[in-house]
């Protein structure tokens, strides 16, 4: 798997791309941004081809994934694609019972919430992720210059789904389980980082060029509970890419008292939300880079505010050694797709620095 990794890298390593300039620590020749969810149902053509179509199918179809990867590079001008997938396919791929329910999110057949159910988990083997691969090479091939972001979900947001059975406002039972029954927690993360570490070093074998660990539910955690319950686990998937040479993003929601932390688990580039500004997120991990982080809900405000908002964010990024522009959370279903492509070129007016 290493060989494969590097030869990959070595066939495409964009050395002048804006946003691995900028994700790497360097200077970039202009403030590169891409765009969470920039791949979905804001965009006519991607409802369109998925009419029909469920969400894991899709996922699955290497030359859907591909289409819907490349469209909002074609329309918005984004210096970076982010791999359409989900963070629940490698768990599907391994043999995992749950479902995408539109309205809901995933719902899991059977919760995890005992040590049995821990250790009938199963494993993932690259093969069974082989469609998504297959998707990687056709969009490095269709990419040009631009680079291609894989990602996976964390081993703590990965935990919850399972646990709860689907989404959860509180995440109780997953709580639960982690404060009474630690050992089998850790286990359950322990295999949940080597189900995601996998399919990551599976994107990057077949060409990705960045790679993002979401931990969408990590803020709900205090400070004490992440670094003993999930630290470990996320530092074992991004430690995991140390030798493969491709930045590593680690991103999440509410998560500004744990961004330190975040970091300490092996990111390049920590993902900030709106709610913290980035000269503060970046004093808070020295060394890193600053993903982020204008409100998604700006998009709705008009051209006066987010010229505004986005001349603020540049200049609070440039406290960090690198800065990927990017939303605070994923594009809203029902944002105005002309906005996100005004937005962009509002971007590129701005001089990156320090």
């Amino acid at each position: 798997m290493t060989e494969l990794i590097s030869q990959a890298t070595a066939r495409r390593s964009l050395p002048e791309a804006p946003f691995l300039v900028a994700a790497r620590g360097g200077v970039p020749s202009r403030v590169p941004v891409w765009f969470m969810r920039q791949a979905g149902r804001s965009l006519p053509e991607y409802r369109a081809l998925r009419a029909g179509t469920p969400m894991l199918a899709a996922c699955f179809d290497p030359a859907m994934v591909t289409e819907i990867t490349l469209q909002p590079v074609r329309r918005h001008g984004v210096d970076a694609a982010i791999l359409f997938s989900d963070i629940v396919v490698p768990l599907v791929a391994a043999g995992v019972d749950l479902d995408i329910v539109a309205g809901t999110g995933p719902v899991v057949a059977r919760p995890v919430r005992d040590a049995a159910a821990v250790a009938a988990l199963p494993e993932l083997d690259t093969a069974q992720v082989e469609p998504v691969a297959e998707a990687v090479r056709l969009l490095t091939a269709a990419l040009g210059e631009t680079p291609l972001i894989g990602f996976a979900g964390a081993p703590f947001t990965l935990a919850s789904y399972l646990v709860e059975g689907g989404p959860s406002r509180n995440h109780e039972r997953t709580k639960a389980l982690m404060y009474a029954e630690p050992t089998t927690w850790h286990a359950l993360l322990d295999r949940l980082a080597d189900i995601a570490l996998g399919f990551l070093r599976a994107q990057i074998a077949a060409g990705v060029d960045a790679v993002q660990l979401f931990d969408s539910w990590a803020g709900a955690l205090s400070l004490r509970d992440y670094r003993e319950f999930v630290l470990p686990h996320s530092r074992k998937v991004l430690s995991g890419l140390a030798d493969v040479g491709v930045p590593r993003i680690h991103f999440g929601v509410g998560t500004g008292h744990l961004l330190a932390a975040m970091r300490e688990a092996g990111a390049d580039v920590v993902g900030v939300d709106w709610r913290t500004p980035l000269d503060v997120a970046a004093a808070a991990v020295p060394g890193a880079a600053v993903q982020g982080n204008l409100d998604p809900a700006t998009l709705f405000a008009g051209d006066d505010v987010i010229r505004r908002e986005v001349a603020r964010i540049v200049g609070e990024g440039r406290a960090a050694p690198g800065h990927v522009f990017n939303l605070g959370h994923g594009v809203l279903p029902e944002t105005d797709r002309d906005a996100i492509t005004r937005t962009v070129e509002f971007i590129h007016t701005h001089t990156p620095g320090r």
